[in-house]
This record gives structure tokens, C-alpha cells and sequence, in this order.
């Protein structure tokens, strides 16, 4: 991805946020001019890749593989001074995007839609040997309500609805035609995304990117260190 595609697609996720009265913590919209002065009291969003992440899941197609990601709280499974255990995201989908089917071992979460269109999600069991189950029928709750839906099935989320996807649970989701971009909320357990995602197919986490404009905001993995 080009350095001018991020910036431009952190500048509309932010004015979405925005109209939705979605309020970012201050460190959202530091610049590089303000990392410059960020020492080691800044260490927490270092180590725990708070803020902004842009995915393409290594594809190359973030109009259609995609999302926008940002981390406001998050703790470190490798950190035992850390005492989190839970994660908090807000996340931008936007209509003709789709999250690819992928499962956790550690992480439970709660996937909340935060207002937009209605978000589908479809799941899928995973089997002994970690492959999609595309057989067995699915037991999720919805909201604090039991509901199965058979391999593969779609579960629909509108506006303030929410589903928790345990450990093992493929899913995928996606904006329901012609509901425009969404704002998806995530609240988990501790968030590692360099060591707790299973795609079904073999993809990346984080884009390479062509730096043809400066940098608007540091990415979670782009943080310069503390002196």
C-alpha cells in the first residue's frame, strides 16, 4: 500500500468516527513531530501496539480484503508486569470489504456493531486438525442469546447488536449491501496479533508499504523507540 492510500483512509475512519461521536484517546492523533518528544512513559502503546493499524492481510486489494483497525487498550501476554487481561478495539468496514475467514487459540471477544449498516458474520467450526468443519453445526450467543446456525451460516448484527466468538471459531465478516461503512467494536481478552491469528488460507497481517508522502500517523507497528 502507498503511504498517501493510509493516510487518506486514516483521515476518513477518523471523520466516520466523528459523525458517529465515536471519541479517540489523545494519542490517536499524534503526529511524527510529537513521537519525537515520547519517551519511555509512552512505553505502554509501544509494547502493546495501541493505535493505528491498516490491513490488506498481504493481499493487495484493501478495497476488497481490508480493514481499518485502532487499539485503544490492550494488554501483553509476554509482559508479566502487565495486569490486563482484556483488549478493546474500534474498527472501520467499509461496504465491498470483508475480514477473511480466520480463528483465535487465546482470544475470546465480543464483535459489537457500533453503528452503519448491518454486519454479517459467517462461522464455521474448527476440527481436530485445525481445518475449517464444514459440516458440524455452530453454537453462538448473540446478545446473551443461544442460537446454532449450521456450518458455514451468517449471523446478521444491526446497529448496537453484538456476538461472542470463542477460541477456535472461524469467522468472516462483511457489510450488508448498501450500508455503507460501519463502525465495528471489538472488546476481548489480550490481543496478539503476531501470534493469535489462524487464517483459513495462508495471508499477512501487516501491509508493506511504498512511502511516497510523510507519515500522518504512526502505525501500531511503526512506533520509533524511546530514547
Amino acid at each position: 500500500m502507498k503511504r498517501s492510500e493510509i493516510n487518506a483512509i486514516l483521515a476518513s475512519s477518523k471523520a466516520l468516527m466523528d459523525e458517529h461521536n465515536f471519541r479517540l484517546p489523545p494519542f490517536a492523533f499524534w503526529g511524527p513531530d510529537d513521537w519525537k518528544d515520547r519517551g519511555h512513559e509512552c512505553d505502554e502503546i509501544r509494547r502493546n501496539m495501541l493505535g493505528w493499524d491498516i490491513t490488506d492481510f498481504g493481499l493487495g486489494q484493501f478495497e476488497r480484503s481490508g480493514l481499518v483497525l485502532f487499539t485503544i487498550r490492550n494488554g501483553n501476554y509476554h509482559n508479566p508486569d502487565d495486569p490486563k487481561p482484556y483488549a478493546e478495539k474500534i474498527m472501520v468496514l467499509r461496504e465491498g470489504q470483508l475480514c477473511p475467514l480466520h480463528f483465535h487459540w487465546k482470544k475470546i471477544e465480543d464483535i459489537i456493531n457500533r453503528g452503519g449498516g448491518n454486519l454479517l458474520i459467517q462461522l464455521f467450526a474448527s476440527d481436530e486438525n485445525e481445518q475449517v468443519d464444514e459440516r458440524s453445526e455452530v453454537e453462538v450467543s448473540t446478545d446473551g442469546v443461544v442460537q446454532r446456525v449450521p456450518a458455514g451460516g451468517e449471523v446478521t448484527l444491526a446497529p448496537g447488536e453484538s456476538v461472542t466468538l470463542v477460541q477456535g471459531l472461524y469467522h468472516k465478516f462483511w457489510v450488508e449491501p448498501g450500508g455503507g461503512a460501519t463502525l465495528i467494536g471489538e472488546v476481548s481478552a489480550v490481543n496478539d496479533d503476531n501470534a493469535d491469528n489462524r487464517f483459513a488460507e495462508e495471508m499477512g497481517r501487516f501491509p508493506q508499504i511504498e512511502e511516497d508522502e510523510p507519515v500522518l500517523h504512526y502505525l501500531c507497528n511503526e512506533y520509533p523507540p524511546a530514547d
